[in-house]
């Protein structure tokens, strides 16, 4: 077995078993991997028959069917980009290590999850109102005219207020719902928000020439998303400066505020959380925590992935594996590129 299908086995392994259990730690990723989605909207019970949704987010799902798809897909991104910004570390996004269990729950990685999957289902509504697959929305309109720059505001501009707003609306309303806001509550609403104003803050203008030989003489501009990866590595770097926080009642309003006075105040587009994060070493079926035993390490980085830190100081063990790669490739008149299978083995190290 190669060192890469290793990594790549492990990774998909994951990413499938987050999807499945999700549901109940954050209602509605679970649907990132039910291939049957359309076959349970058209059962009878349409809409209810989606397990996991809160209340309020089946009547969103009641509402605006044609979304659902949409919703599917920006699961799908949150999952993705969940494995790939954590790959490397002790807890890396993998449902068994605390989705649905306490081990997260109001930490640090909780706060990306909530962040990065209302991010997602934003992104991926948006992106439907852009290709036209939903009827009550379309392309951004509003933006009209000519731009202090001189150009032409035209084409079809991100209707990202709509997605933003839909995703309010479902992702939210689990934790509106519940009546009483209590400071948990109030960590995951403030964290949904911070992952939909990393995308809103990022957008960016895309333009089109126009003119003889593309002289550029005119112009047309609109304004577009980001890529879903530039969105992911911001909370990312929200992540690591997340500010922990405690509830504090301020007249008849509960607000959070940073656990210690020598913390910097946050902002609307920081991360918060409430809880230390365990240290995800020792593997603790009740909390939900695989710990990190037989994950492929770097014994040469000293980073989050290295073997050091990624064991926890256990130690690692080091095997042999052939890794099977494209060599010798030679242009082909035309054209084609033709190339050799070339077999080698490395050393591959994984965690005690």
């Amino acid at each position: 077995m190669s060192a890469q299908f290793l990594v790549r086995s492990l990774t998909l392994k994951s990413l499938q078993l987050f999807a499945a259990s999700s549901c109940t730690f954050y209602p509605g990723l679970f649907l990132a991997k039910q291939p049957s989605l359309w076959a349970v909207l058209r059962d009878p019970r349409g809409c209810e028959g989606l397990r996991g949704l809160a209340e309020e987010q089946v009547r969103v799902c009641q509402r605006q069917v044609a979304a659902m798809g949409a919703v599917k897909r920006g699961a799908e991104l949150a999952v993705q980009e969940c494995q790939h910004q954590f790959l490397s570390r002790r807890w890396n996004c993998s449902p068994l290590q605390g989705l649905s269990k306490v081990a997260i729950q109001g930490t640090q990685e909780a706060a990306f999850i909530h962040a990065v999957a209302a991010a997602g289902v934003a992104f991926a509504v948006t992106h439907a109102c852009s290709r036209g697959e939903l009827e009550e929305c379309g392309c951004d309109r509003r933006i009209r005219g000519a731009s202090p720059e001189g150009f032409q505001w035209s084409g079809c501009s991100d209707n990202l207020s709509h997605g933003i707003a839909f995703s309010q609306a479902f992702v939210d309303s689990p934790e509106r719902s519940r009546g009483i806001f209590s400071s948990r509550v109030l960590m995951n609403l403030h964290n949904n928000e911070a992952g939909r104003k990393a995308l809103l803050a990022h957008m960016k203008v895309e333009c089109k020439c126009h003119g003889v030989s593309g002289s550029c003489e005119v112009r047309t501009c609109w304004k577009a998303m980001p890529p879903f990866r530039k969105v992911g590595n911001v909370l990312k770097e929200k992540f690591k400066g997340a500010t922990e926080v405690q509830s504090k009642r301020v007249g008849s309003r509960k607000l959070l505020v940073p656990k210690s006075s020598h913390f910097k105040p946050y902002t609307a587009h920081d991360l918060v959380y409430l809880l230390a994060s365990p240290d995800f070493c020792q593997r603790d079926p009740r909390r939900g925590v695989l710990g990190t035993s037989g994950r492929p390490c770097n014994w040469t980085s000293p980073g989050t992935g290295g073997c050091e830190l990624l064991c926890c100081g256990r130690g690692f063990r080091t095997a042999q594996a052939e890794v099977v790669e494209r060599c010798s490739c030679k242009f082909r008149w035309c054209c084609s590129v033709k190339c050799q299978q070339c077999r080698h083995l490395v050393e591959v190290h994984s965690c005690l």
